[in-house]
């Protein structure tokens, strides 16, 4: 699980967002000589030789502009350093040290954070001479690369990930079953983990966001030991309105890669929200089990049929996510939470599940007789054996002559057959089609 949190700093159109996206590997973020594009701040989850991070790249940093745009920016890469656990300030080779620069890195020496110097656009050889002034900035010595052209970029992830842990080397150390209570703001997290608890550890108030940083709390649940740990709102990157609501979402993003199963509130007032499903995708991308508590259940007026009908609405906006068990709450009554966190148990040994090659083939491959694959070229598809090689979450391989050709309705329908003959509710589960000549 990834824990590490690195933020990339400096000034406009240094290269910045360059970095980030040869790091993660894709385009996601905008790229642009102009200065300022990088308006919201980015974060993905990048992996370097078996070991996570969590990466941020940030807007561009002026100290001392009172331009309001600009002053947006330098609050949320501020925050982005005081919250990382190690920063990338990065300057160009081109333009030498500038006064910007020496003022980022004034006041990143007064962080007291572990600081990676990177002298960005040094493409080639000859124009490592023109790293050297960069000492004068007081962080050490500088790492010379390239972004855009990959120059020395293995060489640098190897340095910042030097003292990092390869994936579930420290989880393994930890075999308590942890569960990150999340949702929109004021849906009623905090007030849940006190009424599991039976103590005010998170202050709860009705205004929306209180919560700010992750509260881990400890239970003992029928001699078990459990986790909870309490997050911040989950906001969409366009709704950040405030370097507050960026602070919540990054600490809520680390929460959920810390946790076995994600506890996600709904407000049984509120109409779903698009925002809803977005916190569902956020821990299903995570390959988090996950548990939906519709919670303030209390306050419904309710006639026959009331949950029943609330569920079936609510499966149909969940889609592709309708896996996933409901669970009606109340957090200020304490109704239901006891099933509540019995249904999040049941999900995190659904998650250790495996199930025996011969058992998957002989189901899987009746259904699949029983409704083949068809594709729009004439090639006939034959699937002729399926295994599940892991779990943890659960990932099973299907074998077959043509496994490009798999649609992904197909792969959806061996996922709810999977589903239907062998349980695995709010676990996320993994296809693979592989090739097999014979």
């Amino acid at each position: 699980m990834s824990t590490h949190l690195i933020a990339i700093v400096g000034r406009p159109n240094v290269g910045k967002s360059t970095l980030f996206n040869r790091i993660i590997g894709t385009q996601k973020a905008i790229v642009h000589d102009e200065p300022g594009v990088t308006r919201d701040r980015h974060y993905a989850t990048a992996e370097w030789a078996g070991k996570q991070f969590t990466l941020i790249d940030t807007g561009g940093f002026v100290p001392a502009s009172e331009e309001v745009f600009e002053k947006a920016i330098r609050e949320q890469s501020q925050i982005a350093i005081s919250e990382a656990d190690k920063v990338i300030f990065m300057v160009d080779a081109h333009e030498g040290a500038t006064g910007i620069d020496k003022e980022i890195a004034h006041i990143l020496r007064k962080a007291n954070k572990k600081v990676t110097l990177v002298v960005n656009k040094v493409d080639n050889a000859s124009a490592e001479p023109s790293v050297l002034e960069f000492h004068e900035l007081g962080l050490g010595d500088p790492i010379s690369l390239s972004a855009l052209a990959g120059r020395k970029i293995g060489d640098f992830l190897d340095l910042i990930t030097e003292d990092f842990s390869a994936n579930n080397e420290d989880s393994d150390k930890d075999t308590r079953l942890k569960l990150a209570v999340i949702g929109k703001p004021n849906v009623g997290k905090s007030s849940l983990v006190n009424a599991f608890t039976g103590e005010e550890r998170s202050i709860v108030t009705p205004i929306a966001g209180t919560t700010r940083d992750p509260v881990d709390t400890v239970m003992k649940y029928h001699g078990e030991e459990i986790v909870f740990i309490d997050t911040a709102g989950l906001i969409k990157k366009k709704r950040l309105r405030d370097s507050v609501d960026f602070y919540s979402t990054v600490r809520t993003l680390r929460s959920i890669e810390r946790c076995n199963v994600a506890m996600i509130l709904f407000d049984a007032n509120e109409p779903l929200e698009n925002q809803d499903l977005h916190v569902v995708e956020s821990a299903v991308a995570r390959n988090r089990g996950v548990v939906i508590g519709v919670n303030k259940w209390d306050v419904i007026a309710k006639e026959t049929n009331t949950a029943k009908l609330y569920e079936e609405t609510l499966r149909a906006r969940l889609r592709k996510f309708d896996y996933i068990p409901i669970v009606f709450i109340s957090a200020l009554t304490k109704q239901r939470i006891g099933k509540l966190l019995d249904v999040a148990k049941q999900v995190h040994t659904e998650m250790m599940k495996r199930v025996n090659t011969s058992e998957l083939n002989d189901q899987l491959l009746a259904d699949i007789q029983h409704y083949p694959p068809s594709t729009k070229t004439g090639k006939d598809i034959k699937i002729k054996y399926v295994t599940q090689v892991k779990a943890n979450p659960p990932v099973f391989v299907f074998f077959a002559n043509e496994p490009q050709l798999v649609t992904e309705t197909y792969k959806r329908y061996l996922e709810n057959r999977i589903r239907e003959r062998f349980g695995f509710s709010g676990v996320p589960l993994a296809l693979s089609f592989r090739k097999k000549s014979r």
